[in-house]
């Protein structure tokens, strides 16, 4: 196999995803095939060179920056992983997507994220990552703004909050190819000791964390849920920007720079990932819209990886790898059974599903797999990544593993609330001629994934032996034992039966599952919290429109201002001294003489006064 194979997983979809946009949307089913066609034949290319070690370097830019990709085993496992997942959904909006509108753009930017995805997994060159990851930027801005009318709004959000962060990578990179005299990232290995190299990792961080979702540059997700198509949150926020954000934090973290455990840099990732985890799990136990539900943990399970991978110890890092993968499993299964849902019944409102889990129940088993999975129910995959981020965590302090297990009890308890709205309880009417989803192409995606989620979970050091632990390497993980810690399993287990407990009281009280958070929500210190939050005093974004705005206006006042003193001020006042003016111009020659005679006499004894 020569070297050049390596362009192909980026090729491939890319071409791909130009011949789509060709066709006419009256043409139908040929989209389809091409992008079924390109990422089976992408997934089983990666699937061939994931064994193979390759560098690819040809010049490209001059000045040391060259067209340099590079293929190990952890690049070629997030490639085998998004090849595959996009190749599920892919299958799964054959049916979803079917009688949707501009399916040519839909599909052009799903093949299109995916070569940008690979180039910038591949990438070896700090530069060219950046080329492929600003094309990223591009599509997810195209796939939100083909959503429902006024989706743009939403693709306007996304495109300006990851902007930002993208624009502090940017200024990382220059600064680390600076500091390190190359732009090839295997060989770059700085400190961050002194405060450039704090400064290049701090803004590759955030451009990395926002890309993964993390709070505070999450706020657009919850709004792409309801607006943008729904495989699209399983595509990008549930699992491919997860796989590409965490990948550069550990890559910049093991790799580029030399980050050690109990350093501030350490202990700025772990507070990150805490907050992460508990914001968004409160807000994700509020809402009552299945897909916003999910949104929201679609953030709050980032914050278990950055935790992981910030305590510096390789347990919590094989933890937070593991749980990268795990997410994207689960995660894009909860968005599938979601999109069926929303497909069968028209509508993702919890008041207005309830008791589908007689008539869909493909997707309601699909469901309680990936939702005892994020919620870390043994033995499911989701269980053993968060016990290695415990087992770390403890370690590094009390108030990192409390916030991680108080971060499990409300998601298991949101799930219980979701599952017990949507697919226990009463039905309604409107429901009653409910069927499944159809089979091949939409429930075969979530059969596939749930399935994984059981693997990964029952025989979960597969994938730890075989995919994660070679990451970090033989000589990192030497000494470091991974076996079971029995004290935080029984404490894990408690917890998850606490929650349990609760969902029963909570049902009982408030009188449904639908209701099941609303004692939290109403809570007379939180509602107050979720009030503001949900009037968005807490966004980045709008709180920014609002300054944007507030200083719009004090600029249209100030410009009021100076239209009044010129306009009405000034010229009112030169049209008085014009008309006092105009009373000396009678047209006597005697008079004028007498004026040049005064102002010939005051020049006189100002020429007087001089001397």
């Amino acid at each position: 196999m020569t070297d050049s194979f390596i362009l192909l997983p980026i090729a491939i979809p890319f071409v791909a995803g130009l011949l789509v946009l060709l066709i006419g949307q009256q043409i139908r089913g040929v989209k389809e095939a091409i992008a079924l066609l390109a990422t089976a034949a992408t997934l089983g290319l990666t699937i061939t060179l994931f064994k193979e070690n390759i560098n690819f370097s040809i010049p490209w830019t001059g000045f040391g920056i060259d067209f340099a990709l590079r293929l190990y085993h952890f690049s070629a496992f997030i490639l085998v992983a998004a090849a595959a997942f996009s190749f599920l959904f892919v299958l799964y909006s054959c049916s979803f997507m079917w009688d949707k509108p501009r399916l040519n753009q839909f599909y052009c930017y799903l093949l299109i994220t995916l070569a940008m995805t690979n180039g910038a997994v591949l990438a070896d060159n700090l530069v060219l990552m950046l080329f492929f990851w600003e094309g990223l930027l591009l599509t997810l801005f195209g796939m939100i703004a083909i959503g429902r009318t006024g989706a743009y709004k939403t693709a306007i959000k996304a495109f300006i909050i990851v902007g930002i962060s993208d624009l502090c990578l940017m200024m990382g990179i220059g600064l680390a190819g600076y500091l390190a005299g190359t732009m090839t990232i295997s060989k770059i290995s700085l400190p961050v000791v002194d405060s450039l190299g704090a400064l290049a990792f701090i803004l590759m961080m955030i451009g990395a964390i926002s890309k993964a979702g993390s709070v505070p540059f999450h706020t657009w997700i919850p709004d792409a849920a309801v607006d943008a198509p729904l495989p699209f949150m399983a595509f990008l926020p549930a699992s491919l920007e997860k796989l590409l954000g965490i990948y550069l934090l550990a890559r910049i973290s093991l790799d580029m720079f030399k980050l050690h455990g109990g350093s501030w840099i350490s202990m700025l990732l772990m507070t990150i990932g805490a907050i992460t985890i508990l914001l968004a799990v409160m807000m994700a136990l509020v809402q009552k819209d299945y897909k916003r539900l999910l949104s929201y943990h679609a953030v709050s399970q980032v914050g278990y990886m950055i935790l992981g991978i910030g305590t510096c110890l390789p347990i919590g890092i094989v933890g937070g790898l593991f749980h990268m993968i795990n997410h994207a499993l689960y995660k894009s299964c909860l968005f599938l059974t979601g999109g069926a849902v929303e497909k069968q019944t028209g509508t993702t409102d919890l008041a207005k599903l309830g008791g589908l889990g007689l008539k869909m129940p493909v997707t309601f088993i699909c469901f309680a797999i990936a939702a005892a999975s994020i919620s870390g129910v043994p033995p499911f995959n989701g269980f053993y990544s968060k016990e290695l981020i415990y087992d770390a965590a403890l370690v590094r302090g009390n108030v990192f593993y409390l916030a991680a297990i108080l971060g499990t009890f409300l998601t298991a308890a949101s799930f219980l609330k979701l599952g017990h709205a949507a697919f226990l309880g009463k039905r309604s009417e409107q429901n009653e001629n409910v069927r499944e989803a159809p089979f091949f192409t939409m429930l075969v995606p979530m059969i596939v994934i749930a399935s994984v989620c059981v693997i990964f979970g029952v025989w979960h050091y597969l994938p730890l032996d075989n995919l994660i632990k070679p990451i970090l390497g033989e000589e990192r993980l030497a000494g470091h034992e991974f076996g079971p810690n029995t004290m935080l399993i029984t404490v894990t287990v408690i917890v998850l039966i606490g929650a349990l407990l609760h969902h029963l009281f909570a049902v009982k009280v408030n009188g449904s599952g639908y209701k099941a958070s609303d004692h939290i929500r109403h809570a007379p210190f939180l509602e107050g919290i979720y009030t503001k939050a949900e009037k968005r005093w807490f966004d980045p974004y709008d709180v920014g429109l609002k300054i944007v705005q507030g200083l719009s206006r004090f600029g249209w006042w100030i410009d009021r201002v100076i239209d009044w003193l010129y306009e009405d001020f000034a010229v009112k006042i030169a049209a008085g001294l014009s008309s006092v003016i105009k009373l000396a111009h009678t047209g006597s020659y005697s008079l004028y003489v007498v004026w040049s005679l005064i102002g010939v006499l005051f020049v006189v004894i100002m020429l007087m006064k001089s001397f």
